[in-house]
């Protein structure tokens, strides 16, 4: 495939405080990262944080030095990440011992979603006086509602739970919290959608395109047959049946589509506000749906590791660029736990919290029937 051109610069502004600007790149690229990003493309006028330069092929300080089968090399002074998305072959440089600060990333044209770029956008964010925290936020009746727990516990549920109650959104996925906690700031990036959770909301359903509603269709059609396939008598036994077997859950993980915020919430999209009440979200095995008041500072000390968990892959490519340059420490990354349990104090000790359990799946407006009294 013969890449296009390079276009002119392309600027992109987290709230004022992490700029990122791709230089070199071509269309095809600066689409990709738009995906990574959302919308927050906008002129700079300030020099970035962040600057990708995009390259036809990578200049090598020497022979390169693998670490792993394929997954990153080092030559005598860059680092290279040599797998991106699904495991997709990548060439991208980046100099660890700088990330949080100002920070320039080499990669070569055509690589796609640059490797691990929201998690250095986060942390250059939380150096610069925002808090990534992983979570979804909106406001009902005038109140800043902040959802966070660990993956899949339930935030987005909530989210669409309040959405058909006419709640305005302000993120989802990353939210950023300043002025101590007492602001939260988001991003109009699309929101990914199970079929699970559309078949429960019908009305979400109708708002996605023609063409996503056939895709779904074809992938549970593929995963029925799939697993129907395996469960044949002659062939469960086989090597083809457990193949079979370990490939349903994969087809399964395609059953979502990307739909922007404002199709949800009817343009309700507002992107700040205050911070009034946390919720802790979690799901248990417990049939019943509670809610209870919980110490924010409880919220806090859980959250550090639940953010450290979203930021595996940063963790893991960190540990590989001092294997490959043991003198070249980044501070920032190693002092981590500690800023980010201070910060995450600084923001939630005190402030109004429940805790929020419930079955998984959850019945989605139930969720927002056990909510409600407890955010007047």
């Amino acid at each position: 495939m013969t890449e296009r051109p390079a276009a002119p610069p392309a600027e992109f502004d987290l709230h004022g405080v992490v700029g990122i600007r791709l230089v070199g790149a071509s269309t095809t690229d600066i689409a990709a990262v738009r995906r990574q990003l959302g919308p927050i493309e906008r002129p700079l006028e300030r020099e970035p944080e962040i600057e990708i330069a995009y390259v036809d092929r990578l200049s090598s300080d020497g022979p390169l030095r693998a670490i792993g089968r394929d997954e990153a090399a080092f030559d005598r002074s860059s680092f290279v990440l040599l797998r991106g998305r699904f495991k997709v072959a990548v060439r991208v440089a980046i100099p660890f011992d700088l990330v949080g600060g100002p920070c320039r990333i080499v990669a070569e044209r055509g690589v796609g979603p640059i490797p691990l770029l929201v998690a250095l956008v986060n942390l250059t964010a939380l150096e610069r006086g925002l808090l990534p925290i992983h979570a979804s936020a909106f406001v009902h009746d005038g109140r800043g509602v902040l959802v966070t727990g660990w993956a899949k516990g339930g935030k987005s549920e909530l989210l669409l739970a309040f959405a058909a109650r006419g709640a305005s959104y302000v993120g989802d996925e990353w939210v950023y919290l300043a002025d101590g906690g007492a602001r939260m700031v988001g991003l109009p990036e699309p929101i990914r959608l199970w079929d699970w959770q559309l078949r429960a909301m019908p009305e979400f359903g109708a708002r996605i395109s023609r063409g996503q509603r056939a895709r779904l269709t074809a992938t549970r059609v593929l995963g029925a047959a799939v697993g129907g396939a395996a469960e044949v008598p002659l062939v469960r036994r086989t090597a083809g049946g457990r193949t079979l077997r370990r490939a349903r859950p994969y087809v399964d993980r395609q059953l979502d589509v990307q739909v922007p915020p404002a199709r949800l919430f009817d343009g309700r999209i507002l992107l700040e506000s205050s911070v009034d009440r946390v919720v802790f979200v979690e799901s248990s095995d417990d049939p019943r749906i509670t809610v209870e008041p919980i110490d924010g500072a409880e919220v806090a000390r859980r959250m550090v590791h639940s953010i450290r968990h979203e930021w595996l892959d940063l963790w893991t490519a960190y540990l590989q660029w001092r294997y490959a340059f043991p003198d070249r420490p980044n501070p920032i990354l190693e002092g981590l736990e500690t800023r980010l349990s201070e910060r995450l104090h600084e923001a939630l000790a005190g402030r109004p919290a429940v805790n929020l359990r419930h079955p998984y799946p959850p019945n989605i407006p139930a969720l927002a029937d056990a909510l409600a009294a407890h955010l007047e």
